[in-house]
């Protein structure tokens, strides 16, 4: 068989060539640290390695939103945290003006101080975050919530809704609140119930707070949780009775008030309580008290109702209205300054333990998503081995090949020259 010279040459280069091309390819392994850098190289590893990857950038994106989500968390509960200071300061100045030193100018500077504390906290429901959005809108992130002011109330423009964030392949968590919750469904009066005293009220009585001695007693179905109490004066000596509003009938009697005498006697620092004391009465319990001190005129009235939702903004601007009205040298105003002073404290109480709950719900899911951001990294780790594995080079196993092919395109390259020479005109005349 005639080999030619073209032959030769092609096949010597091809051998070349492809001694050249896989020493290049190991080099290129040995420099990226992969494998696998082609899908011919490996088809199988590298559609696994694609769905791994896949898997791990979800998993780098779930983290990106767990530490946006975070930031969100953590501005809304500074927030809501400054909210508190001011609810704190302002209880304080409200026990300041119960002074009975204090002359109407001094109360009106308390007001004015509290009008500005109005409004920094209008302006912390209003906060936006870093990217513009209402913080306490619900879903209208681009609504204003709150607007109003202390003599025209305050409304609530957003929904209830709470924006979420995926921070897990099966997680989406909270990372907002809604206003309606935050500022507005707060319990008015000690949380079980709320008294008001009926603005027609002519005596000096002051009011506090009142408790619940007996849970499972106010919780009684019997107990219609709205009440009056009437008190009237004759000959010096002070009564009261007292009126279930969803029947009308007396609890002390039994029966509708009307022209027998009051029932019980009252004292100035007398305890009030909704049970009955024996004798006559009919049988009653609601587990429920308050006291008075002061002396309440004939035909005053005290309202005991189950407490509803009032707003902070509302409580503050009432007791603010209050503190501005004129009441020196007029006990039954004083009196009436006094009742709205406690009623806007025991309001705040119940304002700042709904702070709290809203601080404690964020502090859950940050902590939640600490977790997430732990369990993240570990998964991220599983990845990243899988991913070595079907990929990485094993470097022992490469240098060996490096330097045998080296030896292969060396002893090649030898080759091409000893068969290139050989030719008939070496032969010629010789």
């Amino acid at each position: 068989m005639r080999v030619s010279t073209n032959t030769i040459y092609e096949t010597g280069t091809s051998g070349l060539v492809r001694q050249s091309g896989d020493l290049f390819r190991l080099q290129q392994q040995l420099s990226t640290g992969r494998r696998v850098l082609a899908p011919s190289d490996d088809p199988v590893a590298s559609a696994r390695a694609l769905e791994v990857e896949q898997s791990k950038s979800m998993n780098d994106q779930f983290a990106v939103n767990r530490r946006d989500a975070s930031s969100a968390l953590g501005f809304a509960e500074s927030q809501i945290a400054t909210a508190g200071d001011i609810l704190s300061t302002i209880r304080e100045r409200l026990i300041q003006s119960r002074s009975a030193t204090l002359a109407d100018s001094d109360r009106k500077a308390i007001a004015t101080d509290i009008r500005a504390m109005f409004s920094e906290m209008m302006g912390i429901a209003n906060s936006r975050d870093a990217f513009g959005d209402y913080l306490f809108s619900g879903y209208k992130s681009t609504t204003q919530p709150f607007s109003g002011s202390v003599e025209a109330g305050v409304s609530y423009a957003g929904d209830d809704g709470q924006r979420e964030a995926q921070v897990g392949s099966n997680r989406r968590l909270a990372i907002s609140d809604s206003g309606a919750n935050v500022f507005m469904r707060v319990p008015s009066g000690n949380g079980n119930f709320s008294l008001t005293p009926d603005p027609a009220n002519r005596g000096t009585a002051v009011l506090d707070a009142g408790s619940v001695t007996d849970m499972s007693a106010w919780n009684d179905p019997a107990n219609s949780g709205d009440f009056e109490v009437v008190f009237a004066v004759s000959g010096g000596v002070t009564t009261y009775d007292i009126i279930d509003n969803a029947s009308g009938n007396s609890l002390l009697t039994g029966a509708a008030p009307g022209g027998a005498p009051l029932p019980r006697t009252f004292l100035p620092g007398d305890v009030i309580n909704l049970r009955s004391n024996g004798g006559s009465e009919p049988p009653f319990n609601f587990g429920a008290r308050f006291s008075m001190t002061g002396a309440p005129a004939d035909g005053d009235r005290v309202s005991m109702q189950i407490s509803t939702s009032q707003s902070v903004f509302e409580t503050i601007g009432d007791v603010i209205l209050a503190l501005e009205q004129p009441a020196s040298g007029d006990a039954n105003a004083l009196a009436k300054v006094s009742n709205a002073i406690g009623s806007a404290i025991s309001n705040i109480d119940q304002s700042t333990d709904n702070l709290l709950t809203a601080r404690a719900r964020i502090g859950a899911r940050s902590s939640e998503l600490a977790a997430l951001d732990s369990l993240g990294e570990e998964v991220n780790l599983q990845f990243e081995s899988s991913l070595s594995t079907l990929r990485d080079l094993n470097y022992t196993e490469a240098l060996s090949k490096l330097t045998q092919q080296q030896a292969y395109l060396q002893a090649a390259q030898q080759s091409f020259l000893k068969v290139s020479g050989l030719s008939l005109f070496n032969f010629i005349g010789a």
